[in-house]
């Protein structure tokens, strides 16, 4: 199976900054998407960002403009760059890669163990 580690999380105050990190133990050159996710406690598992192998990125609305998702192949890693942090991003972020299994429309789905992010007032 895929292994995905995750790093970089950490307790910062309002208007700060984090890069998370997530090291896969594949290779992550080939047709792939890979994402960030984020749970507050009490509350369901939420897309953050994802990067597509062609370099395509989908942002959650309450992220856009202050985050940004990016991978490096070379080193299957993909990182999230949060700027502007508020109380409100506070939640476990989870590293996610998604790709096709070799049947149709039929998907691998891993995840990794998580990271906490807070931010205080």
């Amino acid at each position: 199976q895929v292994q995905l580690v995750e790093s970089g999380g950490g307790l910062v105050q309002a208007g700060g900054s984090l890069r998370l990190s997530c090291a896969a133990s594949v290779s992550i050159s080939g047709l792939n998407t890979m994402g960030w996710y984020r749970q507050a406690p009490g509350k369901q598992r939420d897309l953050v960002a994802t990067i597509t192998s062609g370099g395509v990125t989908d942002y959650a609305d309450s992220v856009k403009g202050r985050f940004a998702i990016f991978r490096d192949n070379g080193k299957n890693t993909v990182s999230l760059q949060m700027n502007s942090l508020q109380p409100e991003d506070t939640a476990i972020y989870y590293c996610n890669v998604k790709f096709p299994s070799g049947t149709f429309n039929t998907f691998f789905n891993y995840w990794g163990q998580g990271t906490q992010v807070t931010v205080s007032s």
